[in-house]
Order: C-alpha cells, then sequence, then structure tokens
C-alpha cells in the first residue's frame, strides 16, 4: 500500500471509447491540485480495444488495466479493483464520462484531510443536478432511491461515484457482490460516521450502452433484501 495515493477504480465494459477522454480529463483535475494517484481500469474481456487505447495515453504509467476472463459484474469488478489498488485512499466511478472528473479532487480531499470517513458524488444536494433522462429511468431511480432509504440518510445513497480510506473496509467487513450498487454496501456494511456529500453534474452517456435492464434491477431488489437483514437483524439473507 502507497499512502497518499488515490487509487480510482473504474470498471468497463466495451467502453474503450471513452477511456482517451477519461484519462485526460483525471490527469487534468487530480495534476492540478498535486494529487497522486493511479486509475485501475477492470474490464470484462470488452475485446474492444481497451489495451491498445491505453497504450496511446500520454500517462500511461499511472494507468493499469485487469482484464477479467471469469467474472462478470460491476460490484465484483469493483472488488478487483480494490484487491489490486496500491493506494490508501480508493476512489470508483464510472467508465461513460457521467461522472464528472473534475470533481474528483473535491471528492478525496475531504478523506486525505481527515474530515470524511467516505464521500458521495451527489446529484440531489444544493448545487448537484442531473441531465434529463427518459421518464422510465426518472421513475427507475425514484423508486430506487426511495427502496434504499431506510438503509442510510445519504441524499443519493445509490451513486456509484465516491471514495473512502482503505482502512474503513477492516478484515472484518464482508462485501456480497451481488448487486451493483456497491457503494451503497459500504455505506450500510461499514456504517462511516463522518459521510460527506459532494454535489456533481450527472450527465448521461454519450458512448456505449446502458447496463440498466430487468436483470439488473431484479439483482438491486435481491442486494437490498440482504442489505436489510443485515442492516436490521445482523445476519445475512435466506434468499
Amino acid at each position: 500500500m502507497t499512502d497518499g495515493v488515490v487509487s480510482i477504480i473504474v470498471p468497463t465494459y466495451k467502453e474503450a471509447g471513452n477511456i482517451g477522454p477519461l484519462v485526460r480529463k483525471i490527469n487534468e483535475a487530480m495534476n492540478a491540485k498535486g494529487i497522486r494517484y493511479e486509475v485501475i481500469f477492470v474490464d470484462d474481456d470488452s475485446r474492444d480495444g481497451l489495451l491498445e487505447e491505453t497504450e496511446r495515453l500520454e500517462q500511461r504509467d499511472k494507468v493499469q488495466v485487469i482484464i477479467r476472463k471469469r467474472e462478470r459484474g460491476l460490484a465484483t469488478a469493483v472488488m478487483e479493483g480494490i484487491r489490486r489498488a496500491r493506494g490508501s485512499i480508493l476512489a470508483v466511478m464510472d467508465a461513460d464520462l457521467s461522472h464528472p472528473p473534475d470533481r474528483l479532487p473535491h471528492l478525496v480531499m475531504p478523506i486525505i484531510s481527515g474530515k470524511a470517513d467516505f464521500t458521495v458524488g451527489s446529484r440531489f444536494v444544493r448545487g448537484g443536478s442531473s441531465e434529463s433522462a427518459t421518464v422510465y429511468r426518472r421513475v427507475n431511480a425514484w423508486a430506487s432511491k426511495l427502496l434504499a432509504r431506510p438503509l442510510t440518510d445519504v441524499r443519493d445513497p445509490l451513486s456509484g461515484y465516491f471514495a473512502f480510506p482503505r482502512a474503513l473496509l477492516s478484515e472484518h467487513v464482508l462485501l456480497d457482490p451481488v448487486g451493483f450498487k456497491i457503494g451503497l454496501e459500504i455505506i450500510v456494511k461499514t456504517a462511516p460516521r463522518r459521510i460527506v456529500e459532494i454535489p456533481i453534474h450527472f450527465r448521461q452517456r454519450r458512448r456505449g450502452k446502458s447496463k440498466l435492464n430487468i436483470f439488473v434491477q431484479v439483482r438491486y431488489l435481491k442486494h437490498l433484501k440482504g442489505l436489510y437483514f443485515y442492516k436490521f437483524f445482523g445476519t445475512a439473507s435466506r434468499v
């Protein structure tokens, strides 16, 4: 582990077209604040030219690519990134440029300074916003957030843009990567005392294909069931 280094974990699948712009924006944001970092792409064997794209990057020495052949899924990708990360501070974001890279320093600085135990890039606090989506996606987001409300008072509990110190994940914390909202699971199972929500403007994806479908939604409900059992009964759910 390297103290003071931020490991930025980015799960990918068919996102090669976003890699160059994403890394460039991360470089600009983090270098401007003098924050040491690495970027870890965890790819589910996309075979879409991701490796070739990373070879062309200006600061490719800061980029690590992990290709998974057997496992699939966002939550397990994040966990693999955590295992391979060298930094003492971990940040997670999407590859589709929906999460603004320029907000990364704002996300990690409260962790670095010791003022927060967990930070969330939030659409739903003052200064946060989200681009217009379809009615279906808006209703789905509203219902998903409502179902998670008893688990935490975080305004944007389903955000996939978050950061925390590695020390938060002690050996006694067992994560169960059933769902795709790994940030919510970490909040529930580690109960960080100081959670800070950082306002962001969430953009709709410009390239690639959304992973939201009925199977993802069913897995989310199963994930919620497990988190409810954990929080209120102190045990794993019986699916």
